[in-house]
């Protein structure tokens, strides 16, 4: 992380070079990203990018931790300073100030344009991303992949934003993968193309997460002052709708355990942070909920605790976070929507409960922990399922390929 390492606002552990060989005759994408944080949305760039290293560049629309992330990994990035009316944009935002966005994202896209000339293809990461890249890519006249990881639906985006994106998503030169298939049906919804739309779930390379020594372990223990109760965590952005006051809430009818919080507000969402720390404050479990901020060794943190849960209280695109702690070979409970499911067979894997139901959650809780040998059993079967299903390499094989056939369709 950091987080879904993970989701946004968590760090992460140094990455390790991108497993398998590297192709000699490789395409050259120009892969573009609106943020420079980390999130779980650009950690997985950075591994497709570090595959692509040879051959092509990340062209980010301002500077932050990315830079230097990409760089650890031997991946050059680049920011164009992209102007303050396009980087302020929301998702929920109306019609008014995204006209405000227009004149600014002209000129963002010819610059963008100009660079993408030099490439085989635009690869965009994310939402404001692939609206510059689409239509970067009518200028240049280049190919353009969208790797949605968003469900986009009036829930999360502006009547306004869904509009633009069902238009552009129309357009004969742009293809998208989808990160789940929850995510694809709700583009197909919004009218996307079938045929021009594959799902290729997030691939995680598992050897962060290899189990931490003991001595690592009883360390951290002592300096985030975890005592002997069960910890409980919870790894993302805090942000309303990843849902972290759900365990708070959840604390009430599980005295005995504590509750360990990672991750920091992005994006514009510190007013949640200050209503968490004022739930915290009101629960009168403050002395059991660790909030432990941005930290770089998610790995270690989550062996630390008995159980991972995931409370997003909306559907999630994916859920890299889930996959992440399954790798830790943690027991998972998580929230029964968008991509969750996709990961965890319930009751085989790791557990699903209704979205923001803090007393299903406890309850969840209550039994891995009274039932020790059936936690056992889900961490160990969700290891081997993420270890099956969410491998780094078969997901970037997949995309090769896909790639590959967006330029063969496109030579055609």
């Amino acid at each position: 992380m950091a987080t879904d390492h993970s989701e946004l606002g968590i760090a992460m552990s140094p990455a390790v070079p991108a497993p398998g060989s590297r192709r000699t005759c490789q395409p050259r994408p120009l892969f573009v990203d609106q943020t420079a944080e980390l999130g779980g949305a650009e950690l997985s760039l950075r591994d497709i990018a570090r595959h692509y290293a040879a051959t092509g560049k990340v062209v980010l629309f301002t500077t932050g931790p990315l830079v230097d992330a990409m760089a650890a990994v031997g991946v050059h990035a680049v920011h164009l300073n992209a102007p303050a009316a396009v980087l302020e944009l929301r998702r929920e935002a109306g019609l008014g100030a995204s006209l405000a966005a227009v004149w600014g994202l002209g000129r963002l896209v010819l610059r963008l344009a100009r660079l993408g000339t030099g490439y085989d293809l635009f690869y965009a990461n994310t939402q404001k991303a692939f609206v510059a890249s689409a239509l970067a890519g009518l200028v240049a006249r280049r190919p353009v992949i969208w790797h949605l990881r968003d469900i986009l639906s009036p829930e999360h985006f502006s009547r306004s934003i869904l509009k633009l994106v069902r238009h552009l998503v129309r357009l004969p030169h742009v293809h998208v993968i989808a990160n789940s298939h929850a995510t694809a049906r709700a583009l197909l919804a919004l009218g996307g193309k079938g045929e021009r739309l594959v799902t290729i779930h997030n691939g995680i390379d598992p050897r962060p997460w290899a189990p931490i020594d003991l001595a690592t372990l009883a360390r951290l223990r002592g300096e985030l002052r975890l005592g002997d109760r069960p910890t409980i965590g919870v790894f993302g952005r805090l942000a309303e709708w990843k849902g972290q006051h759900i365990l708070v809430e959840a604390l009430d009818e599980l005295e005995d355990v504590q509750a360990l919080i990672v991750g920091e507000a992005l994006f514009g969402e510190h007013a949640y942070r200050a209503r968490l720390d004022t739930v915290i404050e009101r629960s009168g479990h403050a002395d059991r909920i660790h909030l432990a901020g941005f930290r770089a060794d998610v790995p270690a943190l989550m062996q630390l605790c008995d159980i991972v849960v995931h409370t997003s209280i909306a559907p999630e695109p994916f859920g890299r976070v889930i996959v992440e702690a399954m790798l830790a070979g943690r027991p998972v409970i998580a929230a029964a929507a968008g991509g969750a499911p996709e990961i965890v067979d319930d009751g085989r894997s790791g557990m699903l409960i209704p979205p923001g139901d803090p007393r299903a959650l406890a309850a969840a809780i209550r039994r891995l922990l009274d039932e020790p040998r059936l936690a056992l059993q889900l961490a160990e079967a969700g290891r081997q399922r993420a270890l099956e299903r969410f491998g780094l390499d078969a997901a970037l094989a997949r995309i090769d390929a896909y790639v590959a056939e967006v330029l063969a369709k496109g030579r055609a």
